[in-house]
Parts: C-alpha cells; structure tokens; sequence
C-alpha cells in the first residue's frame, strides 16, 4: 500500500511532507514524489527512484517550497519503479498533480480515448489517467471561466473504475487539495489553522489528533480555511471527529499488540503488491530488474520447481536490465 500526505497551512510545507512520509515508510515502497506550490513559482515537483533519502537528496540540491503541497510513497502496480512513473504525476498542462492509491482497472479505456482527444501520457502508470481526466473537465469555458477545482475532480472519479484515494492539487486554486475515498483509506487532520491529508494516522499524529477518516464516496476539499465534505454527487456529509489518544508507536502497530505480529498478518499483501508491481498490465511480461537474477540462474529456479515450456525473453537498456517474461510455463504430468 502507498502512502499519501498532503498539508495546507503556516508552516514548511516540504519538512511536513516529507517527515509525514517518513512515518509511512513501514508500508513498504520502491519510489518517492512530492509536489507543492504557493511561493511564486508554480507547481514544483520532485521525484526520486528508491528510498525516502534519495528524494530528500534530489530535494537538497534543488531545494523548492510553497505554502501547500502533496507527497506520495509508492508501491508500483502499473509500470515499474522508476524516476518518471513516481508520483505525483501531471497533467498536459503541468499546473494539476495527483498522488493515488489503489488501482484504476479501467485506465487502458480511458487513456486510449484520452490519447484520441489529444492527451500526450508520459509515465506507465494508471494513475496518470486521473490527472488528464481532471484536466478535460477542468478546462475553461466560453466565457473565460473555469468549474472548480473538486467538479472537475467529482466527474474524474465518476469515470473511475477499480479502488482508489487521491490527492489532487493545481496551481490554478491556491491552498486548496481535493480529496476522495472508494476503497483505500484515507484520513483528514484537523490542525490549529492548518489542515492535513493521509493514507493512515501515523503521518499526521505529530501535528494533531484530531481526524477523520473519509468513507467510500467521500469527497473533502480542504483549505486553509477548513474541510468541506460531500459526496461524489455534491450532497454535504459530515464525519464524526475523532481524538487519537494513541502514540505514534501504537498507531504504527495498527491495533495489533507487537510489530511481528502485524507483519505476519500483512504477508498475504505484502506478496501481492510485490508481485503487482513486477507485471505489465499491457504485455502480461514480468520485470524481475530489481532481483538482479540472470537469465540461467532464473531457468534454474524454474526447473528446480518443476516447471517446463517456458519461454524467456530478456531486453537489456542503458543503465538498465529489464527483465524476463514468462509467456508461458506449467508443470510436467506425472506419469500415470
């Protein structure tokens, strides 16, 4: 699972997000992205390959801050952990970001008719889906205006199918991040004159523990003035307010007694997001670049598994060795 933190308010917006992100760092991922704006000079992003510190030393030599902003861990499902499918990822127009969990299973749909109106896709994520939807629908109209920033957001989700929480920002609407629920949890913080957004509770205990947690078909557009919420569908809503009396420890456990305990019961979705991350969705071809296995090593495992008729196809780049596709493999017959 991902990791999201986003911050409207008086302080370092990046030290907030990064230190948020920090405290999500136990989710497991394999890239790091954040976005801000505020200060003057449009939406800066940076992104980082790997861990936490390679973005806080992308971040150091080309410092950048604002007064709100977005941060994303992520666990690749659509493409692989690279530098350019890290979130927050833009739009055509580079003035809207997104950071998503979860798994847009119609994006191949979407991004095709999306290419068709004319939308040039830079990454290999599905998450970059959202952020061109809510471009189309964020658009100008005749008379010079634009919808707000949570319309264009409340049609996007509506073109969504699969599980999914987001962040949306734009440069177009200062200090204000739009967020939404349907699946995927997702937590609003209630700061004094600041407001915060997160995938779980440890990010933002810090700051405050005062929080709720979105439900399935929420929409909360946060300001520096508060938290608005409705549904998908525009109708208000209103979430009971709850005070975290847990320390950060406690909440890094997720109710469970001991750290061992809650790892052996996250092993099941450990597997499955590692191996997410490995498959193209387009292809079906396995990436196994990280594992810096060889091909005959990894023909090796496969028959000391007992597997046959397995086709092994291996594309070498610069400064990268992509890896082995399985097209097909099944086990011997035993003999009767």
């Amino acid at each position: 699972m991902c990791g999201i933190v986003g911050y409207v308010g008086k302080k370092q917006v990046v030290p907030v997000i990064i230190e948020g992100l920090r405290k999500l760092e136990y989710r497991g991922y394999d890239s790091a992205g954040i976005a801000v704006s505020g200060n003057g000079e449009g939406l800066q992003i940076r992104r980082a390959e790997g861990k936490l510190r390679n973005l806080e030393e992308v971040i150091r030599l080309k410092p950048l801050d604002g007064t709100y902003g977005i941060g994303h861990t992520r666990w690749a499902t659509h493409g692989r952990p690279t530098e350019e499918n890290a979130h927050p990822h833009r739009d055509c127009t580079g003035r809207i970001v997104v950071v998503h969990n979860g798994i847009v299973e119609n994006y191949l749909s979407l991004k095709k008719k999306l290419i068709e109106e004319g939308h040039v896709f830079t990454t290999e994520t599905d998450t970059e889906v959202i952020a061109h939807l809510v471009e189309k629908y964020f658009v100008k109209t005749g008379n010079g205006s634009r919808p707000a920033l949570e319309e264009a957001v409340r049609k996007t989700v509506k073109q969504l199918t699969g599980v999914f929480a987001l962040a949306v920002i734009s440069v177009d609407e200062p200090n204000k991040i739009v967020a939404a629920r349907n699946g995927p949890p997702a937590v609003i913080g209630l700061g004094n004159e600041e407001y915060f957004v997160a995938s779980d509770v440890p990010a933002i205990l810090y700051h405050t523990r005062d929080i709720f947690f979105l439900a399935d078909g929420d929409l909360a557009v946060v300001t520096a003035a508060g938290v608005q919420l409705t549904d998908f569908d525009g109708k208000p809503i209103q979430r009971q307010v709850q005070h975290v009396t847990w320390d950060p420890i406690m909440a890094e456990k997720g109710g469970f007694k001991h750290f061992m305990l809650k790892e052996i019961y996250e092993q099941p979705r450990a597997v499955r997001d590692t191996t997410l991350g490995r498959v193209s969705q387009d292809t079906g071809h396995i990436f196994l670049d990280q594992m810096e296995i060889t091909e005959a090593e990894f023909r090796a495992a496969l028959q000391a598994a007992g597997l046959e008729q397995v086709e092994i196809r291996a594309t070498h780049r610069v400064h990268e060795h992509a890896a082995a596709a399985i097209v097909h493999a099944r086990k011997p017959t035993a003999p009767s």
